[in-house]
C-alpha cells in the first residue's frame, strides 16, 4: 500500500512494535518456546535413538560384533617354489600377515571404524587338538584339548606374572608358549612345562594376566583366556577340558604339522564411539559389502582369493531395527499430539491479534486499503518478530542436543516460524476480505457452517476411520506403520472436537430454558454469554480434546508398559524374591528369612527341574512339592494360577496332581508313575493350572510336600513388596551354604536398561507434558480473547446494581459450559481412542526391547488409566474458573466508566 508514492512498510512496522511491544515480546516468547521444542523433538529422537544403537551393539557378545577375515593358507611345497623363484612370502608369515592387517583397515570405510586396540590377527588350529600328557588333568571324556593360536599382540594385551614371553620356533617339532593364569591354575600348567598337542611340543614359556578381558580382544575366542568343557557326541555325552596355548607370530609355519590345515584370520572389532543413528543405513550396506558385495571383492583381489569375511552384527542391527520400529510409531503418536496443540495455539495467537486490532484494520479497509496492502503490513510485523525467535529457538536447540540430524530441525523449526508468520495476516485478510461498518452475530448457536466446512469435516473423518482400521488391522508392527496410523489418536481428537462444536448450542438451549424461570439473572447471563461466545470457540476446543486424548493415550501407553514389566519381573521370579540351590537349602533359613524387615510370607519348596515322566518325549518337566495352603495363598496374591489348596490334598492313595495342559495329556487320566528309578512317585491329575509361581512359563507338576518327607526344601519364595533387600543378602549368607538370591525389584529394573526404551518413555511423557501446556495456553488465550467484551459486561452490569460476587460468579459460569465439554468430552475421548486402537497397538518392544524370554506373555496392549484421563479434565475446569476468577477481580478493581465503550459490537 502506498500512500504519496512513498512505501509505508518500514514506518509502519517500526510504529507498530513501538505502540504494542507487549503482544510482540509475547509472540517472540511463543515462538521462541515452540520453535525449540520443534526443533529438539527431532534431536533428541536421534540421540536417544544413537545411544541405544551403541548400546546394543556393545551389549552383544564379542564373536556377534566383530567382522572375521578368514584365508585358506597357501600350499607349502607351491608357496616354497614360488619363494625360490621371487615370489611372495609364505602365506603364514607374521610380515604377511601384518600386510593384510593393514590393507583390511585401509579398504573399511566410514561410518565402519575400526577400533585398533581390541582387533586381532593370526594363525590357529581350526580343531581342538588332544594332549598326550598323563600329568594332565583328565575328565571323564579323557585328557584336555587345546587350540593353538599365534594371535598377535599378546604383550600389549597382557601383565606378565611369571618366565617370559614365547619367541619364534627354532624348528618345526618344539615351539615356545604361553598359557593365561587362568589356564594354568585349571590345567596345573607351570612355566617350563611341556604340552604335547598332536606331533607339536609346546614349551610354555610364561604365565600372562590378560589385560581387560571382557573386551574382544581377549572374549571373541573367549578359551584364549578361560578353559572350557567340550563334550563328545551322543549317545551320551561326557566332558574334557578345552585350553589354549598361545604361541609366539614367528611359530605359525609350525602348525602346518597338524592333520587340520591352520587357519589364518584377522577379526576387526567396530569402534562405536562416534557412532550415530543417521550412520545405521549406511553402517548396514557397509556391513552387507564387507560380506558378500565390492568391499569384499576388493579385499579379494588385494589379499587372497580364498579370502572370506564373515559376522553377525548385521544380526545385531536388524534387531535393533526392529526394536526402533516397534518403538517409533508409539513415540510419533505423542509427536503428532503435541504438535497439533501447538499449531492450533500459534493460529489463535494469531487470532487473538487480529481481533484486537479489529477496529484498526477494518478503519483501514474502510479508507482505500487493499488486502495485499493489508496482508504485507501485518506479515512484515510478523516476520520481523518471529523469524529471529524461531532462528533462536532452533539454535538453542542445537545447543543443547548436538548430536543429531540437522535438516529434519531445520524444517521443523522453519515451519514454526511459517506458521507464525502467516497467522496473522491471513486471519486478518480472511475476516477483512469485504469491508463493512458492522458483522452480524458469529456465535456457536447463530452460526450455520459452510459447505466447505462440511467437506472438511467428512474428509477428517474419512482420515480417522481410515486410520482406525489401518491400526487395529495391521498394528505398529514393523515395516507396518506408517504417519496415518501414528496419527490415529490425533485425528479421533479432531473429530469429537468437530462433533462436539456441532453439538455444543443443544446443550445451551436446554439448560437456558429451566435458568430462565428461576429467580436471579446470573445463571441466565452466563448462559446466553456462553451461547453466544463467538464461533471461533471450535479451536480452543480442539487443542483441549486433541491435548487430553494425548494425555489420556499417553498415560494408557504408560500404564501398560508399567504392567508389562511388572508381569515379566513377576514371571521371571515367581515372588518378591527367590532364594534357590542347586541341592538342599541350609537349615534354618526360612525362618532367618521370615524375620528380615518387609518379608510378609515365605513358602518352602522342593524342586526337581528333570522330572521324568517315563514316557518318549523329552520336553522338561518340573516338579513342585508345596504346603498347599501357604502356596495356594500365594498363588492368589500373584494370579499365578490360582487354585484351592484342597485339591492337593489325600491321606492315601496316588497324590494329587496339579499339572500343565501339555503334562496332563502326557499323564493320562489314571494313575501313572514318574520319577526315577528308587524315587518313583504315583500321582493322578486333580486339575489343570497353565502357570504357577514357582515355575510360571514352564511345564510342571503341583504336588503336597507333606506326602514327600524325604525331599528338603531347594526354594524359598518370599512375599513382601517393600522387604529389605540387604537384610535378605544378609539372611542368606549367615545361613551358610552358596543359594542364590533373585529379586522381582532388580528383575524390574533391569528391563529399562536400554536407553531406546527410557529414551522413548522421556520423549513421550516430556511430549505429552507439552500437549497439555499448549492446551492450558490455548485456554488462557481463548479466555483473554474474550476479556475486553467481558469487562465492558461487567461495567454495564455493575452501573444496574449486579454486586462483586455476582460479578466474580458470572465470569466463572460463563466459562463452564465450553470447559465442561471440553473435559467431559477429553475423558470420553481418550477413553473410546484406547479402546478403538488397543487391539492394533503391541507395547512388547517398548516395555521389554530385546527381551525374548517373555513371548509367552503376549502381545502388551494398552489399558485405560483412571488417572491420565480425569486428573488433566478436572485441571482444565480448575483452570478455567481460577483464570475468570481472576478477570473478574482484575475487572472490578479497575473498571472506570470508559470500559462501557470496550468491545461494544451493538
Amino acid at each position: 500500500m502506498r500512500r504519496g508514492g512513498v512505501k509505508a512498510v518500514a514506518p509502519w512496522v517500526r510504529t507498530r512494535l513501538r505502540a504494542a511491544p507487549g503482544p510482540a515480546l509475547a509472540l517472540l516468547v511463543l515462538v521462541l518456546l515452540t520453535s525449540f521444542l520443534a526443533a529438539a523433538f527431532p534431536r533428541a529422537v536421534d540421540a536417544y535413538e544413537g545411544e541405544g544403537l551403541r548400546h546394543e551393539v556393545n551389549a552383544a557378545p564379542a564373536d556377534r560384533r566383530v567382522l572375521q577375515f578368514t584365508d585358506e593358507p597357501e600350499d607349502e611345497f607351491a608357496e616354497s617354489a614360488e619363494s625360490a623363484e621371487g615370489g611372495a612370502d609364505d602365506s603364514l608369515q607374521p610380515e604377511r600377515m601384518a600386510k593384510a592387517y593393514r590393507q583390511i583397515l585401509a579398504t573399511l570405510p566410514e561410518p565402519l571404524r575400526v577400533d585398533a586396540g581390541q582387533s586381532a590377527y593370526g594363525v590357529r588350529s581350526v580343531e581342538p587338538v588332544r594332549a598326550s600328557d598323563r600329568w594332565l588333568p583328565e575328565l571323564e571324556a579323557g585328557l584336555p584339548a587345546f587350540t593353538l593360536s599365534t594371535q598377535a599382540g599378546v604383550a600389549e594385551h597382557s601383565r606378565l606374572l611369571s618366565g617370559r614371553l614365547p619367541r619364534a620356533a627354532g624348528d618345526g617339532a618344539t615351539v615356545e608358549g604361553a598359557v593365561t593364569a587362568t589356564t594354568a591354575e585349571t590345567l596345573r600348567i607351570k612355566v617350563g612345562s611341556t604340552v604335547h598337542a598332536g606331533p607339536i611340543a609346546v614349551r610354555v614359556t610364561g604365565i600372562v594376566q590378560p589385560l581387560r578381558p571382557e573386551l574382544g580382544y581377549w572374549s571373541y575366542e573367549p578359551v584364549l583366556r578361560t578353559p572350557a568343557l567340550l563334550y563328545t557326541g551322543q549317545p551320551v555325552p561326557v566332558a574334557y577340558w578345552h585350553g589354549a596355548l598361545l604361541l609366539d607370530p614367528g611359530s605359525a609355519e609350525a602348525l602346518r604339522a597338524l592333520e587340520d590345515e591352520p587357519e589364518p584370520y584377522w577379526r576387526i572389532a567396530p569402534d562405536l564411539a562416534g557412532l550415530t543413528i543417521g550412520d545405521l543405513p549406511q553402517l548396514r550396506r557397509t556391513v552387507a559389502s564387507v560380506e558378500s558385495g565390492p568391499l569384499r571383492t576388493r579385499l579379494r583381489d588385494g589379499i587372497s582369493p580364498t579370502l572370506d569375511a564373515g559376522t553377525s552384527l548385521d544380526e545385531v542391527l536388524i534387531g535393533f531395527d526392529d526394536i526402533r520400529a516397534a518403538i517409533g510409531p508409539v513415540v510419533a503418536v505423542a509427536a503428532f499430539g503435541a504438535g497439533s496443540v501447538a499449531v492450533v495455539v500459534l493460529l489463535m495467537a494469531g487470532g487473538l491479534s487480529a481481533t484486537r486490532r479489529h477496529q484498526e484494520l477494518a478503519l483501514l479497509r474502510s479508507r482505500g486499503g487493499s488486502l495485499r496492502g493489508l496482508f504485507g503490513r501485518l506479515l512484515a510485523e510478523s516476520v520481523v518478530v518471529a523469524l529471529p525467535a524461531a532462528a533462536g529457538g532452533c539454535a538453542l536447540a542445537l545447543e543443547l542436543l548436538p548430536h543429531g540430524r540437522l535438516l529434519p530441525a531445520l524444517l521443523a523449526s522453519g515451519a514454526v516460524a511459517l506458521l507464525a508468520c502467516a497467522a496473522l495476516p491471513l486471519r486478518a485478510v480472511f475476516t477483512h476480505r469485504t469491508t463493512r461498518l458492522h458483522g452480524g452475530r458469529d456465535d456457536v448457536v447463530r452460526a450455520k457452517p459452510s459447505r466447505r466446512r462440511l467437506v472438511a469435516e467428512v474428509t477428517l473423518l474419512v482420515l480417522a476411520v481410515a486410520a482406525v482400521v489401518t491400526l487395529r488391522r495391521r498394528g505398529t508392527a514393523p515395516g507396518e506403520a506408517d504417519e496415518l496410523v501414528s496419527a490415529a489418536p490425533v485425528l479421533v481428537g479432531i473429530v469429537a472436537a468437530l462433533v462436539l462444536v456441532r453439538l455444543y448450542p443443544l446443550p445451551i438451549r436446554l439448560l437456558a430454558l429451566p435458568v430462565a424461570r428461576r429467580r436471579g439473572a446470573v445463571g441466565f447471563l452466563s448462559l446466553a454469554r456462553a451461547g453466544r461466545s463467538p464461533a471461533t470457540t471450535a479451536l480452543p476446543l480442539l487443542a483441549l480434546l486433541v491435548a487430553l486424548t494425548t494425555a489420556a493415550f499417553g498415560g494408557s501407553v504408560l500404564a501398560g508398559v508399567d504392567g508389562a514389566r511388572d508381569r515379566a519381573a513377576l514371571v521371571s521370579v515367581g515372588a518378591d524374591a527367590r532364594i534357590a540351590a542347586m541341592d538342599a537349602l541350609p537349615k534354618g533359613l526360612a525362618q532367618k528369612v521370615r524375620k528380615v524387615p518387609g518379608v510378609r510370607d515365605v513358602v518352602s519348596l522342593h524342586l526337581e527341574p528333570e522330572l521324568d515322566l517315563r514316557d518318549s518325549v523329552t520336553r522338561s518337566v518340573t516338579l513342585v512339592a508345596a504346603e498347599p495352603t501357604a502356596y495356594a495363598r500365594l498363588a492368589r496374591d500373584t494370579g499365578l494360577g490360582e487354585f484351592a489348596a484342597g485339591r492337593l490334598r489325600q491321606d492315601s492313595g496316588a497324590l494329587p496332581a496339579l499339572v500343565t495342559p501339555d503334562v496332563a495329556e502326557r499323564l493320562g487320566s489314571g494313575e501313572a508313575l514318574i520319577g526315577p528309578a528308587g524315587a518313583m512317585l504315583t500321582v493322578r491329575v486333580a486339575g489343570v493350572l497353565t502357570t504357577t509361581p514357582a515355575v510360571p512359563t514352564g511345564d510342571f507338576v503341583l504336588v503336597d510336600a507333606a506326602r514327600l518327607p524325604d525331599r528338603a526344601p531347594t526354594a524359598l519364595l518370599v512375599s513382601g513388596p517393600d522387604l529389605s533387600a540387604p537384610g535378605l543378602r544378609t539372611a542368606v549368607r549367615s545361613a551358610g551354604g552358596d543359594p542364590t538370591v533373585a529379586l522381582r525389584s532388580v528383575e524390574r529394573a533391569g528391563f529399562t536398561e536400554s536407553p531406546v526404551q527410557s529414551g522413548a518413555e522421556r520423549i513421550y511423557t516430556v511430549a505429552a507434558a507439552t500437549g497439555a501446556g499448549y492446551a492450558v495456553l490455548a485456554l488462557l488465550l481463548s479466555l483473554l480473547q474474550a476479556a475486553p467484551e467481558r469487562t465492558a459486561l461487567l461495567a454495564r452490569l455493575r452501573t444496574m446494581g449486579l454486586t462483586r460476587g455476582q460479578s466474580r460468579r458470572l465470569l466463572i459460569l460463563e466459562s463452564l459450559p465450553s470447559t465442561v465439554l471440553a473435559a467431559a468430552g477429553g475423558a470420553l475421548v481418550g477413553w473410546t481412542a484406547i479402546r478403538l486402537l488397543a487391539p492394533g497397538i503391541d507395547l512388547g518392544r517398548l516395555a521389554l526391547a530385546m527381551q525374548d524370554g517373555f513371548a509367552t506373555m503376549g502381545p502388551v496392549g494398552l489399558r485405560p488409566d483412571p488417572w491420565s484421563l480425569l486428573l488433566p479434565a478436572l485441571a482444565v475446569v480448575v483452570i478455567a474458573a481460577v483464570v475468570s476468577a481472576v478477570q473478574a477481580w482484575v475487572a472490578i478493581r479497575r473498571m472506570t466508566t470508559t470500559e462501557l465503550r470496550v468491545g461494544d459490537t451493538r
